[in-house]
């Protein structure tokens, strides 16, 4: 015996069962309980191991009431390897990007790419209301915000009390005590950034702007440099060929540094204050004497101006989503996700309000120093041209003890002149 059919000839269970099908598919389309078409924002930025990063993608996915969800894609370590693969993608107008990291020495070139939205009207005045001014410029390409400052950075003088009482305010002064260390029998390195890539040029950049100078005009049209750049080199030399020097300074980075530091044979150590809860874990002993003052003067009537680092969030031109991703990079870099980046990730925030934040001050005591440098720091060259700007001064300044400081001025100039008139962007 044969069902029943229907005009169609169809069976009324198959066609029961078909709109079903049906119907939890539209309930599926509209999302049941809102995951399905809540869009995706991908936000790519730096490898973040303290997982401060995830608990802000998460905060905003969950905050945003549905209206996205925040993916956190991890970049290469190396900052070379994070900026090509972003270059790549956006070139190709990859509309998958939505919220980019960003270096603070990148916004000006991938503002001039196009390949990142301005800042305006209300995201702008959200963007900029309680941020540090220092930290907005490099976010800022020809008056115009590209980018919100995220999290920020910048060196402080770290040294040994039990070796130095009384921390010195000037390079000379800290070359003498290191002398004075070395002919007692004492640990008297000064550990700095003397490889060949971007911590040299930020040594470079910040000697030259507290000796009151610039590598480029305030238009980024050409180099400025002169006597205050010569300065800058000498200090560099200076260091470089006196018991000061590390013999491994031609190839020490940040890390390095840190290393040599906790190991118990330098006296001083520029860096960043990662190197604090380190030396903290790995070193007790000297941690008891491991004390900060602010970045040395070149001049002792003139303020140190130590270079700023740090990460800013972009918008994708070519984001599906681009309100969305406007909103949503504002929330990861809000007041509570800055301050669990501090907290957890080491990273110190662009808020002005978060430095007088009780729990920031107190897993933060060199708080007030930070926030100092900060407010009269240097930031890099800002234009589309960095990359190259910085590869001739670390290349002209590789290695520090060889440097002749009049020639290597003239040469950081002509070859900068040079890097200002081509036209692209290195791949």
């Amino acid at each position: 015996m044969h069902a029943r059919r229907g005009r169609t000839g169809r069976p009324r269970r198959t066609r029961a069962l078909v709109a079903l099908t049906l119907l939890a598919s539209a309930l599926a389309a509209c999302g049941g309980d809102g995951t399905a078409s809540r869009p995706t924002l991908n936000w790519y930025n730096f490898p973040d191991d303290s997982g401060a990063l995830q608990q802000a993608a998460d905060r905003c996915s969950r905050a945003s009431g549905g209206r996205y969800r925040i993916s956190y894609n991890k970049l290469p370590r190396a900052a070379d390897g994070q900026r090509q693969q972003l270059v790549r993608r956006l070139a190709a107008e990859d509309d998958s990007l939505d919220i980019l990291g960003l270096d603070v020495t990148w916004a000006a070139e991938f503002a001039e790419a196009r390949w990142i939205r301005e800042w305006t009207g209300e995201t702008k005045r959200r963007a900029t209301e309680g941020t540090l001014r220092v930290p907005l410029r490099t976010a800022t390409w020809k008056d115009k915000l590209y980018a919100v400052p995220y999290n920020t950075n910048v060196q402080l003088l770290w040294y040994r009390e039990d070796l130095v009482p009384t921390p010195p305010k000037t390079w000379s002064e800290m070359l003498d005590m290191s002398r004075d260390l070395a002919r007692r029998g004492e640990p008297h390195y000064v550990e700095i950034q003397g490889a060949q890539y971007e911590g040299l040029t930020v040594w470079f950049n910040s000697l030259l702007n507290s000796a009151g100078g610039s590598i480029l005009n305030p238009a980024a049209t050409e180099p400025s440099l002169g006597p205050p750049a010569v300065r800058a080199a000498s200090v560099m030399r200076d260091l470089a060929g006196s018991p000061a020097a590390d013999p491994s300074l031609p190839n020490q980075m940040e890390d390095q540094n840190r290393l040599a530091m906790e190991s118990g044979v330098a006296a001083f150590e520029l860096n960043y204050p990662f190197v604090y809860p380190s030396m903290r874990s790995n070193n007790p002993r000297l941690f008891e004497n491991f004390r900060w003052a602010p970045y040395p003067r070149v001049d002792a009537g003139r303020p140190a101006r130590p270079t700023i680092g740090g990460i800013d969030l972009a918008v994708s031109s070519y984001s599906r989503h681009p309100d969305l991703a406007f909103d949503a990079a504002l929330c990861l870099r809000n007041r509570e996700n800055q301050l669990t980046a501090a907290l957890e990730g080491g990273l110190p925030p662009t808020l002005r309000a978060l430095y007088d934040e009780p729990e920031f001050m107190k897993q933060y005591p060199f708080s007030k120093e930070v926030l100092a440098s900060l407010e009269s720091a240097s930031v890099r060259p800002v234009t589309p041209a960095y990359q190259n700007v910085s590869i001739v001064v670390s290349h002209t300044l590789s290695p520090p003890s060889e440097i002749q400081p009049e020639k290597a001025v003239d040469t950081i100039g002509d070859q900068i002149d040079q890097a200002l008139r081509s036209e692209g962007v290195i791949p």
